[in-house]
């Protein structure tokens, strides 16, 4: 008689959804964004799923974790992690790497659980300390359309254009409109620091006493980012990411009136001492796709809690079972001092999982109840998304690829100010 709880199949499907044209430091997101879906089948039938961000090293990974983690027993994800571990070493030897497969896998793992179980899956995390889960709209530079290319008409949206104040201003009200959300995120980079100032006084100008962050992927220099600094004091929660390495923003840090935070010079455990020791930033985004799974997101707010630094969290463009991941963690940790960041709004149309679960009220999403992670597949978009991936072509993101289709004298420089 076979064991219920052991692992007989990983489905690993690679999908394609629509993206807007949305700006950063690297140039512009491609019509089309790539992630992976993980249908974890036990021997009773129970399927448990799992996302990851997309691309070709990370898929071959993901195939290569299907192999070793069948025969495993559901609930020993320790012995899970590990046999990916070892079955990814020969070819990643970076820790880091491996730990968005084990990460994929290990919410897979936790789905099941929690569905074999009829408990949700942040009960077993330790439970929840809050019903509903903060998030900020996460605003964008962008243009109004993917300008026609190779035959290709435009491919409009119903965001429109954004490339000043104004149009960030009227792209917040709308994500208020529409998500009730309270704290706004601008992601900058884009146009010259003076530009990106206004864009952030527009703000605060238009949502008085509403939380604000600035976010440029490490476009200036530490000087740049100082004179932003000193321009935004009192208008900031924090500044993210203004420079690269831990070593520019503890150069930073030592002026700055406001906090600084990263989702890119400390996204490893090896990274934490000597930002600590640097006081290189006072918030860290968490990022469970990143950090080793839901588990180790819980044991790093614990971590963060002992050296004082506050917490928030990272997205980039995802669905809906990374958005209900991220809902379960960030409701079973103590101290998340900030609403979390999420590109969901951008991308819920081509949403992998049936409707009605995961809803924005007030700037927050509840904490789903049913077992698992609460939400359901809907076979169907599956199909139509993975379907879109093969006739694509689209294997890999290249944000600075897609936009010198459109300026070809672009040139990717980090720092740029």
């Amino acid at each position: 008689m076979s064991d219920p709880t052991r692992i007989k199949e990983l489905i690993v499907t690679p999908i394609a959804f629509r993206d807007p044209p949305l700006l950063n430091s690297n140039g512009v997101h491609e019509p089309l964004a790539l992630r992976i879906i993980l249908q974890l089948v036990l021997e009773d039938g129970t399927v448990g799923l799992g996302e990851s961000p997309g691309g070709v090293a990370r898929l071959e990974r993901l195939e290569a974790a299907a192999k070793v983690v069948v025969g495993r027993d559901v609930f020993d994800t320790t012995a899970v992690g590990a046999a990916i571990d070892a079955a990814l070493l020969p070819t990643v030897p970076s820790s880091h790497e491996r730990g968005w497969t084990t990460s994929a896998v290990e919410v897979a793992c936790l789905d099941a659980q929690g569905k074999l179980l009829d408990r949700p899956v942040s009960d077993l995390l330790g439970g929840t300390v809050r019903d509903s889960v903060p998030f900020a709209a996460y605003l964008f530079y962008k243009w109004a359309e993917h300008p026609a290319l190779d035959g290709r008409a435009a491919v409009g949206d119903e965001w429109g254009e954004a490339l000043d104040p104004a149009g960030i201003v009227e792209q917040a009200r709308l994500m208020q409109q529409r998500y009730g959300f309270r704290s706004f995120k601008l992601k900058g980079g884009v146009f010259p620091p003076d530009e990106e100032i206004a864009a952030i006084k527009a703000l605060a100008e238009a949502f008085p006493g509403q939380p604000l962050r600035l976010d440029p992927n490490v476009a200036w220099t530490v000087e740049t980012s100082k004179y932003v600094a000193r321009r935004l004091d009192g208008v900031l929660e924090y500044l993210e990411d203004p420079t690269r390495c831990i070593e520019g923003m503890a150069a930073v840090a030592k002026d700055a009136p406001m906090p600084l935070g990263t989702n890119m010079c400390v996204i490893a455990w090896e990274h934490l001492r000597p930002a600590v020791e640097q006081n290189a930033i006072q918030v860290l985004l968490t990022d469970h796709h990143y950090w080793g799974g839901l588990r180790r997101t819980r044991e790093l707010a614990a971590v963060c809690e002992a050296f004082g630094l506050a917490l928030s969290m990272h997205s980039n463009s995802h669905l809906g079972i990374s958005l209900a991941a991220m809902t379960h963690v960030a409701a079973a940790i103590p101290n998340l001092d900030h609403s979390c960041d999420t590109h969901y709004p951008w991308n819920h149309a081509d949403d992998v999982i049936r409707p009605g679960v995961l809803e924005f009220r007030d700037g927050e999403v509840k904490v789903p109840t049913g077992p698992g992670l609460g939400v359901e597949l809907d076979p169907a978009a599956l199909e139509r998304l993975h379907r879109r991936y093969v006739d694509s072509g689209v294997r890999s993101r290249d944000d600075t690829g897609y936009m010198r289709r459109f300026q070809p004298d672009y040139e990717l420089r980090l720092p740029r100010w």
